[in-house]
């Protein structure tokens, strides 16, 4: 992404923030900065990776230099983006929602130290020995989301008595969504909850997976963590509404943009925490030091306003738990 482009989406004050200068002619350090998302979607992630930078001391552009790649939701062009910041001969390269591109990180972390926020197990993934001690050039923030689809579809039964069928929204082009998938049909049994996978790998899926819940009459709906749908929260949050399905989803911002309800952890902490890792690394830490970090706080996040417009009353009990209501 080139300078004016970068001015142009993020706009305003955010705009002021310093440009890095191209790896090839800065003598200062280069951070990669590499994710599966966009600019547009992620501007305040960016804004808590710089913060914990300058409390680190490194400031964009002044004592170190960040080169940005961002795939807009078009996962398979991760590892050209990564390639070219190896080749770039970058200090350090951070890695956000890109859990489709982790063996490009791998090959990337042979040269290169690498900062991964994942939604998967990266020891399972086959990317580090072990969470305390990763052995190798890449650590980061995993949040294991697999482990949240079965809470997300208990929030569903909690917020709807009759739920007899229960939708799904998922890319398959995700690979971590096929063993998560499995978790979640395992949860669904125990409950005796019928469930139905709704494929999307483009925006343009949306509408007819969306037109199937509503043939099947799915009582309510819960989204994946996955680039592409965060890329579209607004155009997911309209298309709820106009279907009428209670939908959850994992992130804050899904409910910021007019969903319903989160519940997951914190993405801006996860952001946060890879900025320190990024700052100890290019002060002269390893990455096979530093663990993997794990959240410690999953935030339950519910809009009122939404609520009111399904013609759904939230649950008493489910409310006096959410961590933030949006009025």
């Amino acid at each position: 992404m080139n300078r004016r482009e970068f001015i142009a989406v993020i706009g305003g004050g955010v705009a002021s923030w310093p440009l890095a200068a191209s790896a090839q002619q800065s003598p200062m350090p280069v951070v990669g900065f590499v994710s599966g998302r966009s600019l547009a979607s992620d501007s305040d992630l960016v804004a808590v990776f710089l913060r914990a930078l300058n409390e680190a001391g490194y400031v964009n552009g002044k004592n170190i230099a960040i080169e940005f790649r961002w795939a807009d939701g078009q996962l398979d062009r991760l590892p050209e983006l990564l390639a070219d910041l190896v080749e770039r001969k970058v200090a350090v390269i951070f890695g956000g929602a890109s859990d489709v591109a982790a063996g490009a990180f791998r090959v990337a972390a042979a040269t290169v130290p690498v900062v991964f926020a994942t939604g998967s197990d990266p020891v399972a993934a086959g990317l580090v020995a072990s969470l305390n001690r990763p052995g190798g050039n890449l650590t980061g923030v995993t949040v294991i989301t697999n482990a949240l689809w079965p809470k997300r579809l208990e929030l569903a039964r909690e917020l709807i008595s009759q739920t007899p069928l229960i939708a799904f929204l998922v890319n398959w082009n995700n690979a971590n969504h096929a063993p998560a998938m499995r978790e979640l049909s395992a949860a669904a049994r125990r409950l005796g909850q019928e469930v139905m996978a709704l494929n999307a790998n483009t925006e343009t899926d949306f509408e007819a997976a969306f037109a199937t819940l509503t043939e099947r009459r799915a009582s309510a709906l819960v989204v994946s963590d996955d680039a592409l749908f965060a890329n579209r929260r607004a155009t997911l949050a309209a298309l709820a509404a106009r279907h009428g399905v209670p939908t959850i989803y994992g992130r804050r911002e899904f409910v910021a943009s007019g969903g319903l309800m989160s519940y997951g952890a914190s993405t801006p902490d996860q952001y946060y925490q890879s900025g320190v890792y990024v700052g100890r690394i290019l002060k002269g830490a390893k990455a096979a030091d530093l663990p993997f970090l794990q959240p410690t706080k999953f935030e339950l996040v519910v809009n009122l306003k939404t609520a009111k417009a399904l013609g759904l009353e939230i649950p008493p009990t489910l409310l006096a738990r959410a961590d933030e209501v949006f009025e």
